[in-house]
C-alpha cells in the first residue's frame, strides 16, 4: 500500500446537518457528501446515523481502490478530546458519549474525536485563511460565538474541554441577557442571532444579520447603530482575546463572516483604535467556509494515526 491509496473519513456534525468526507493526507478532499442530523429522533439515532455514514464512506473509500486510513469526527458541544467522549451538546442532545470508542469499534480504524469549532480552526490554520501564521485565533461567529486558539498546528484544548468560549467574555455588564444566564456576553450583542434580534426589537420588523448588514451599508441609520455597536462590541472582544493570546493571525468565520468587507473594515478599525503597546493582529476571512470542520476533523484523524 502506498500512502497516495490512503484517505481519511472525516464528518463535522451540526445540530442542523452532517458535513462527510474521504481526505487525503495532502488536504484534499476526494469525495463530499451531506447528511441530515435529525436531532429530534433523539442522541441513540444521532449516533446510529454517524456510524452508519463513516461506515459508509469507509466502503465507498475501499470501492475506489483507496484504503480508509483512520477517522475523524467533530461535534459541537464540550468535548473530552483525551478521552474520545462527547460530554455534552445541546444541539445534537450528547451527554457522555464514548464516541471514538464506538466508532472504533464499528470502523475498524483509529478515530479521533473533536469540536467543531476547534477543528474548524485547525483547518483554518493550517489550510486556510492563516495558514504560515504559527499563532492563529479562529473566531467562528454565527448563532454564538467561539474560538479556537492554534499553536504551530495545534489546538489547545484547555483543561476542562473547554477552552475558546470568548463568546462569555463580559463586554457590556448591563447588555442584553446571554443564553447561559449572564447579562452581557460577547454572543448576547455581536452573534450573528444578537444582531438580528436587536434590531428586529428596535424596529418591530423580523430581520437577520444578513439582512442588517445591507442595510447598514446602504445607509439606513438604524441599521448602521445596530451594526457599529456589534462591531464595537466585537473589537472589545478580539482586543481581550489579543492581549491574552498576542496572536499573528485572527481569522473571522461563521455565517456572520459572509459579510466580507463590510465586517472586516470596521472591525479592523475598531481593534486598532482599541491596542496600546500589543501589536496588531492580521484580520482576515475564513478561507474554507462551512468544509473547515470536516476537514479539521480530517487533520485530527491524520495526527492520531499510530
Amino acid at each position: 500500500m502506498s500512502s497516495g491509496d490512503e484517505v481519511v473519513v472525516a464528518l463535522d456534525v451540526g445540530g442542523t446537518g452532517m458535513k462527510c468526507a474521504l481526505v487525503r493526507p495532502d488536504g484534499r478532499t476526494v469525495h463530499a457528501e451531506r447528511h441530515a442530523t435529525e436531532a429530534a429522533r433523539g442522541p441513540e439515532a444521532v449516533i446510529g446515523t454517524i456510524l452508519d455514514v463513516a461506515e459508509g464512506l469507509a466502503g465507498k473509500a475501499r470501492a475506489a481502490g483507496l484504503t480508509p486510513a483512520a477517522c475523524g469526527i467533530a461535534v459541537p458541544g464540550v468535548v473530552d478530546e483525551a478521552r474520545g467522549v462527547a460530554v455534552w451538546s445541546a444541539n445534537v442532545g450528547f451527554r457522555d458519549v464514548p464516541l471514538r470508542e464506538l466508532a472504533q469499534a464499528r470502523l475498524g480504524l483509529p478515530t479521533a474525536l473533536g469540536h467543531d469549532v476547534r477543528a474548524g480552526g485547525l483547518a483554518e490554520a493550517r489550510l486556510g485563511g492563516g495558514r504560515d501564521g504559527g499563532h492563529v485565533l479562529f473566531v467562528a461567529i454565527g448563532t454564538g460565538i467561539a474560538a479556537a486558539h492554534v499553536v504551530d498546528g495545534s489546538a489547545a484544548v484547555g483543561a476542562h474541554g473547554a477552552a475558546g468560549e470568548i463568546g462569555h467574555i463580559l463586554v457590556r455588564p448591563d447588555g442584553p441577557r446571554c443564553g447561559c444566564g449572564r447579562p452581557g456576553c460577547l454572543e448576547a450583542v455581536a452573534s450573528a442571532s444578537a444582531i438580528g434580534r436587536r434590531y428586529t426589537e428596535l424596529s418591530g420588523a423580523p430581520t437577520t444579520a444578513a439582512e442588517v448588514a445591507d442595510r447598514a451599508a446602504a445607509g439606513e441609520p438604524l441599521a448602521g447603530r445596530v451594526w457599529r455597536e456589534a462591531v464595537e462590541a466585537l473589537a472589545d472582544g478580539l482586543a481581550t482575546a489579543q492581549a491574552l493570546f498576542d496572536v499573528e493571525t485572527i481569522v473571522i468565520g461563521g455565517g456572520l463572516a459572509q459579510a466580507g468587507p463590510r465586517l472586516l473594515d470596521p472591525l479592523r478599525g475598531a481593534l486598532r483604535e482599541r491596542l496600546t503597546f500589543h501589536r496588531e493582529p492580521r484580520l482576515v476571512a475564513a478561507a474554507l467556509g462551512d468544509e473547515a470542520g470536516c476537514l479539521g476533523a480530517a487533520l485530527l484523524a491524520l495526527d492520531a494515526r499510530p
